[in-house]
């Protein structure tokens, strides 16, 4: 199948597969490397693999730009995030040969980006792009990797704790511009993502039904959503609607800026001045969407229910939302004593010789 000849010092090998020659360096001078060497690629060939020389050549900037194209044909939302991991990875990896990525070359790029103050999260949804990399590349006809490395994700501590009291969400709305006020409500009701709201348009809207719907595909996880609209959201939209016949520009949105020329999009600056003057200390907007989770839960309303009105589609991100504060606990601990003390006023009772022969043993009775 093969054979081997000298190139200058060095030995070098020739093979075929499917008529195709392939001619490789073994940059030894030893023979006995050059014949380990073919028997490994005739090996390989023979099994109906690429001989190995094929995947040698792929570099990693080759898998960097599939891996982003495979985003965009798609149309991944989360593009954004995808070429942020992708830019960090190619400080690391950049114009390395894919071979060359182990797993202590991805430890470097760990303590890389841990010297830099990156948090775990963040590290690992870069690591997260690289396995993705990888095994898009070895999904390829015909394959452009031989084999993925192991890589270990780091230990995050991402359980989520902000949320509002109802005091001081009500004081914080009232500290905020009068075009952000139904925003922030319609997000504290629903637990809605703030680029969902943002992007929320009167097709979305039927207000005498009192619904508003987001179609298949509109949403972060591809799923259509409806809620239902109580009174004060129902006022919010009333309110809304009202603002757009006034406004000089007719646009679709919901939920427009302070002239009513576009949709709210940042709000940084107005949201960091009302916590200051509330003094209820650095808040996320997200926030919001957390207590909204945690307010349909403590009223009653079914973890599924939940899901399906805030849009959370596992049941382990939906457990990080679902927050316990320390009234929760002391509920827990004054409903167990509760319990606690109504079954000490029951007395256990020792059954006679007929019982046990019926099979019972004691009964209680007040």
């Amino acid at each position: 199948m093969g054979h081997i000849y000298r190139r200058g010092k060095n030995y070098s090998i020739k093979y075929y597969k499917n008529g195709k020659p392939y001619v490789e360096s073994t940059h030894s001078n030893k023979l006995e490397i050059a014949k380990r060497l073919l028997k490994k690629r005739e090996g390989e060939i023979s099994e109906g693999k690429l001989p190995g020389i094929c995947f040698d050549r792929v570099k990693f900037d080759e898998l960097k730009e599939e891996f982003l194209a495979e985003y965009r044909i798609n149309g991944r939302k989360s593009i954004e995030r995808a070429e942020r991991s992708a830019k960090q990875l190619a400080q690391s990896f950049e114009g390395m040969r894919v071979v060359g990525i182990t797993s202590p070359k991805i430890n470097k790029h760990i303590e890389r980006r841990q010297s830099e103050g990156a948090a775990n999260a963040t590290i690992n949804r870069e690591l997260s792009a690289l396995k993705r990399m990888l095994n898009l590349g070895a999904r390829q006809t015909p394959p452009k990797v031989d084999k993925v490395p192991y890589i270990e994700m780091l230990a995050e501590n991402n359980v989520r704790k902000g949320f509002f009291e109802h005091g001081d969400f009500l004081a914080l709305r009232d500290k905020l511009p009068e075009h952000l006020r139904g925003f922030v409500t319609f997000a504290y009701k629903t637990g809605w993502r703030k680029s969902e709201i943002s992007n929320l348009t009167w097709s979305h809207v039927d207000r005498k039904q009192g619904i508003v719907k987001l179609e298949a595909g509109e949403t972060k996880n591809n799923e259509g959503r409806t809620v239902y609209l109580d009174g004060e959201t129902q006022e919010v939209m009333d309110e809304q609607w009202e603002a757009r016949k006034k406004a000089k520009h007719l646009i679709p949105y919901v939920f427009t800026n302070c002239d009513g020329s576009d949709r709210i999009k940042q709000f940084r600056k107005s949201w960091n001045t009302a916590c200051k003057e509330t003094k209820i200390g650095d808040r996320l907007f997200h926030d919001l969407r957390r207590t909204a989770v945690r307010n349909m839960v403590r009223a009653g309303i079914p973890e599924r229910v939940v899901m399906m009105i805030s849009g959370h589609k596992t049941r382990s991100v939906f457990e990080r939302y679902n927050i316990v504060n320390a009234d929760d606990l002391k509920l827990a601990a004054s409903k167990q004593e509760t319990y606690l003390n109504a079954q000490n006023s029951y007395k256990t009772v020792t059954v006679g010789d007929f019982g046990k022969k019926m099979g019972l043993r004691r009964y209680a009775t007040p």
